[in-house]
This record gives structure tokens, C-alpha cells and sequence, in this order.
């Protein structure tokens, strides 16, 4: 399709009427991996902005040439995301249309961006989001793990004990845990999930999300370790890697009570709320006191 045939679809006839506000940074996200994950309201806003704060002029320069688009680059990073902050603002108040995007994927999302965010909300103006390509998102829509929660963890930390220190505190969340991870640390990382983790726990390892070489492969954390060996390939592209979450535990609140009941029924205040406290694992001293309610003229 020619760049002329693609502005006379329908749909970019019917974007070019909508309105589009001034002093307005638009973030938008960008594909991760198939140029082709780009939206049509992101191909006309970034036709449309004055210029484009990025993570890399060079990256954002040749994503923008793919689609015939050359604009203004104003690099924004993890080193001078403040400064440039401070100057998208000015520009901005002076009616511009500004528009954010990182490497790849959504920005301030495990990258650059919140800070330039944060920057222009704090000055009173806009901020538009459009929506796209998200490895995390991908990843947990191929996963497969029913859980109805997710957490985002984003990279682990690369110090042995402050990993183990969060994993220690992931450990107990009763949702799919969702981390990206870079090829050179993905079997540090396989480590200390299998040292952190119960064996039958599921992984499911997202490599190259969208790409030619794209893989996602499923299975138990004590399986995980010679899956990632087996193929020297796998120390190659960036992860997103899924770990299925602690089982929710049962309401022990609701069951002592249950118990509590049944054993007042036969039992006297302090054998009652003693065996409950045996069986259901709840505090005693609790249990007293809410058979004293349930039974109060024992």
C-alpha cells in the first residue's frame, strides 16, 4: 500500500476530523518489535505533532522514516529526563503539540517518560495517551495463567540480596507476576526464581515478543532451568517473564467462626474457642472473646 492509498482510508479521513488540542503532550506507544503494531491514530498524531521527545533520536528517526514522517527529535532519557522536562513544558505553553515515545513499547512503563509526565501535569496542561503495543500486556494474553490479578514488577534487582529481598516479598502475592528481563541476566534471574519459589509453581517465558524469532514457552519453575539451557539461542532477546502467583489463601476468619459454632454446641467457652484454635489455626485469645459473644451466658 502506498503512503497516498493509506491517508485515503476511511478511518484516517475520519482521524483528520477529530480534535486534537494544542499545549498537549500526546503519549504514544510504539511497536515492540513488527513494525506493523502501530496505530492508525498514532500515525497521525505523530504527523501531526511538532516534534517528538524520544529515548533515541537515532531509533525514533528511522521508526519515523518507516512511515514516510520526519520530524523534530528532542531526546529525552533516563540521564536528562528532567531537563528536557523542562523544556517539552515551555514549549508546550507556548501552544505546541508534543508527542512522547520510548525505544519501543508504551513510555514510563519500565522506561523513560514519567518524569517528563509528571513534569507537564504539574504545569496545568494535557496529556493524551494512545494506547498500543505493550510486551507486558502481550505476554499475559498468550500466558494462559487464569489468575484474575496481575502484578508488574519490572526488572528485578541486579544485586543478589536485593532480589532476594523482593522476591521474598513477591513470593506471597496472589497474582501473575509479570517481569522483563534482559538476555545477559535471564539465567541469574531463572535462579533466584527457583530458589524463591515453590518447584510446581508455572513460568511462562515471553523472548521476543512480536519479532521473527518470537517464543513463549510454558512451564514449571523446576522445568524452567533446563528449558533455558537447552538452546543457546535463549540467552539471546529480551524477556518478559510470568510467574503464576501465590494460591489465594482461604478465609481463616470465616471458617473459625464455622468451627467456633459447632464446637459451642457440645463444648464449654474455653474448650470451644482452644479446639477451634487447633483447627482452624486462628488466634485463641479471638476466639474467646467471640464465643463469650456467641455464648454469653456460659
Amino acid at each position: 500500500m502506498t503512503q497516498s492509498s493509506f491517508t485515503d482510508l476511511p478511518m484516517m479521513q475520519d482521524l483528520a476530523r477529530q480534535a486534537f488540542p494544542s499545549s498537549a503532550l500526546y503519549v504514544i506507544a510504539t511497536p515492540i518489535g513488527n513494525a506493523a503494531d502501530i496505530t492508525l491514530r498514532a500515525l497521525h498524531v505523530l504527523g501531526l505533532v511538532d516534534a517528538v521527545a524520544c529515548e533515541d533520536t537515532r531509533n525514533t528517526a528511522q521508526l519515523l522514516h518507516r512511515y514516510g514522517l520526519s520530524k523534530e527529535l528532542l531526546a529525552a532519557h533516563e540521564h536528562n529526563e528532567r531537563e528536557a522536562a523542562a523544556r517539552i513544558v515551555d514549549r508546550l505553553q507556548q501552544g505546541q503539540r508534543i508527542a512522547l515515545v520510548s525505544d519501543a513499547g508504551t513510555p514510563a512503563v519500565s522506561d523513560p517518560g514519567a518524569r517528563v509526565v509528571d513534569a507537564v501535569r504539574a504545569a496545568g496542561l494535557r496529556v493524551v495517551p494512545l494506547p498500543g503495543a505493550s510486551a507486558a500486556i502481550a505476554a499475559l494474553s498468550a500466558a494462559g495463567l487464569v489468575q484474575d490479578r496481575f502484578l508488574f514488577a519490572g526488572f528485578l534487582p541486579v544485586k543478589g540480596k536485593q532480589r532476594e529481598a523482593e522476591l521474598a516479598v513477591l513470593k506471597e502475592v496472589a497474582a501473575t507476576l509479570v517481569f522483563y528481563e534482559a538476555p545477559h541476566r535471564i539465567g541469574d534471574m531463572v535462579d533466584a526464581l527457583v530458589a524463591a519459589f515453590e518447584p510446581q509453581r508455572h513460568i511462562v517465558f515471553a523472548r521476543e515478543v512480536t519479532k521473527l524469532f518470537e517464543e513463549i514457552h510454558r512451564c514449571t519453575l523446576a522445568e524452567a532451568p533446563a528449558w533455558l539451557a537447552a538452546d543457546p539461542n535463549r540467552m539471546k532477546g529480551e524477556y518478559v517473564v510470568l510467574v503464576e502467583g501465590a494460591s489465594a489463601a482461604p478465609d481463616q476468619s470465616a471458617e473459625a467462626e464455622r468451627v467456633l459454632r459447632i464446637l459451642l454446641e457440645s463444648c464449654s467457652v474455653k474448650q470451644a474457642a482452644a479446639l477451634a484454635a487447633q483447627i482452624t489455626g486462628a488466634k485463641k485469645n479471638a476466639l474467646y472473646e467471640r464465643a463469650l459473644q456467641l455464648k454469653p451466658d456460659a
